[in-house]
């Protein structure tokens, strides 16, 4: 017999009931068409509007009420302002389970694939690249600025006789400092809910609840990384081991890192695996390791050689 779960009016999950159940449900006015309804085969949760025809005239294929019903539902408009019938505001059945809801594109009740530790690695290396590359656009031009303005003002005296060139390097560091809180509090909080290097890599910022996440939140969950770092960067191991591969910052800002198809229609088509661009950003980190790791026995040779 196969079984399915529903949402009711609250979007609350309850099941598993029988296709008679939900007939009764439905002739009762407890199933609206938007509501979602699942049984196992299917991919996704889908509208009962799309699946009442294969449960209701399945169980009752000559009950002309059913059939009506069922082409009424077919014909609502795909706002779900058509109402057929009352909405009952609770189940007969279950009481209260794990919530299931959609709303602003998030689908609540799938599977999730949690992002690991080196999903989240690639991604932070090619963050840091972005970054370092928009505050080196930044800091180069108003350097200059700052030293021509310390260059032409400064006196025996007074070296430092210009103000506004020094103000220019206060800026210059304050931008340094924010630029990365911006940077990650925007792209996190947009539609893409990640930042260019989360988006290479598949993955996404998400609230505990699996909702996006806002500027304020993004902006500071940045900072709360200085934590996880300042703790011989135990913060961000912690990502490869906790139930939710949650790194210290993520429990601090309540957030979670995941596969940028979780809480949406299609949690089928999320990836366990490391994927081909991880894969590549993981490989050549290693060698420019190496290559670093090399170039300091070389000096530290080379000048262990010169003191002898």
């Amino acid at each position: 017999m196969t079984e399915w779960y529903y949402s009711d009016a609250q979007r609350t999950q309850h099941g598993p009931v029988t296709a008679a159940d939900l007939a009764a449900l439905h002739s009762r006015g407890q199933l609206p068409p938007e509501a979602l309804v699942w049984r196992e085969g299917m991919t996704a949760w889908r509208p009962w509007q799309e699946m009442m025809r294969e449960v209701i005239t399945g169980g009752a294929p000559d009950d002309p009420q059913a059939e009506a019903f069922v082409r009424a539902a077919e014909a609502a408009p795909a706002d779900g302002a058509y109402r057929p019938y009352a909405i009952a505001e609770a189940s007969p059945y279950a009481p209260p389970q794990a919530r299931l809801e959609q709303a602003d594109d998030v689908v609540r009740g799938g599977r999730i694939v949690y992002a690991g530790f080196w999903k989240r690695f690639a991604a932070y290396v090619i963050d840091s690249f972005v970054v370092g590359a928009v505050n080196y656009a930044i800091a180069i031009p108003i350097s200059l600025f700052a030293a021509v303005g310390l260059g032409a003002s400064a006196t025996p005296d007074n070296p430092f006789g210009s103000g506004a060139a020094i103000a220019l390097i206060g800026v210059m560091y304050l931008i340094q400092i924010l630029l990365p809180g911006i940077y990650f509090g925007w792209m996190q909080s947009s539609r893409h809910q990640a930042s260019l290097g989360k988006m290479a890599i598949g993955i996404k910022v998400t609230r505990g609840d699996g909702a996006p996440i806002q500027f304020w939140r993004g902006f500071g969950r940045y900072y709360a990384t200085i934590l996880s770092s300042l703790i011989l960067l135990i913060g961000f191991i912690m990502a490869g081991f906790t139930e939710r591969k949650q790194a210290l910052h993520d429990m601090i800002c309540d957030t979670l890192v995941v596969d940028k198809y979780a809480f949406t229609d299609h949690p089928e088509w999320q990836r366990e695996e490391l994927g081909t661009v991880t894969i590549v950003v993981l490989a050549l980190s290693g060698l420019m390791a190496l290559g670093l790791i090399a170039l300091f026995a070389v000096l530290g040779a080379v000048i262990a050689g010169g003191v002898h």
